[in-house]
């Protein structure tokens, strides 16, 4: 069985991996924000709850987002594994989930800051479709246009240099234990995000081993 988690600053290129590895796996690619988006679309109790608390611009709390997750892993397609993409996000999260189900492996995405700072800034998103571009990675085929509506693309607040900056200030101060947490129980396999997809992937299914 595949139970794995990807663990990664933000721009370390955890969701595009993880959409492969899970689709070559054969087992679903999770997040919490898929999550918790189709418990809300389901109408169900829960996702009517964390509905509540979103449209009040509020984060949902702990327990109602693992209360989701657990229906989620119950599902029938989570049997072979699942891939957990950029969750848990701290040491309280890992301990919680730990209790909820098994864990087989922790990739770590290793991305130098400077370099972080120049994919996420290069950023660019379609405010109509939600499209993503990068200027260096995947620029649009006509320049600062949409490729699907021809609409004008804009950097996110949260993609400018300074706004990564603390991004990734946040995420060490919070991720550092949760580290610490998997490598204590020898699952933390650390890979280097740096260089192609094909060669980040290559490395990913060498430590998936």
């Amino acid at each position: 069985m595949k139970r794995i988690v990807f663990l990664g600053p933000p721009g370390a290129g955890k969701g595009t991996q993880a959409a492969g590895v899970a689709r070559e796996l054969g087992i679903p690619h999770l997040s919490t924000g898929d999550i918790l988006r189709a418990a809300v679309a389901s109408g169900s109790p829960l996702g009517q709850e964390a509905d509540g608390y979103m449209r009040a611009g509020k984060l949902v709390p702990d327990e109602l987002i693992f209360k989701i997750v657990g229906e989620r892993l119950a599902r029938p397609d989570t049997r072979s594994g699942f891939l957990f993409d950029g969750f848990p996000r701290n040491l309280a999260q890992a301990e919680t989930l730990e209790r909820l189900t098994p864990i087989d492996r922790v990739i770590s995405f290793e991305v130098e800051p400077e370099e972080l700072v120049r994919r996420l800034s290069e950023r660019r998103t379609c405010p109509k479709c939600q499209a993503t571009y990068h200027l260096t990675f995947q620029p649009p085929k006509a320049a600062g246009k949409c490729d699907r509506d021809g609409t004008a693309l804009l950097q996110r607040p949260d993609d400018r240099p300074e706004a990564v900056a603390e991004r990734l200030r946040v995420y060490a101060k919070q991720t550092a234990p949760l580290l610490d947490f998997y490598r204590q129980r020898k699952l933390l396999a650390p890979v280097n995000g740096s260089g192609t997809p094909e060669a980040v992937a290559k490395r990913i299914r060498d430590a998936l081993r």
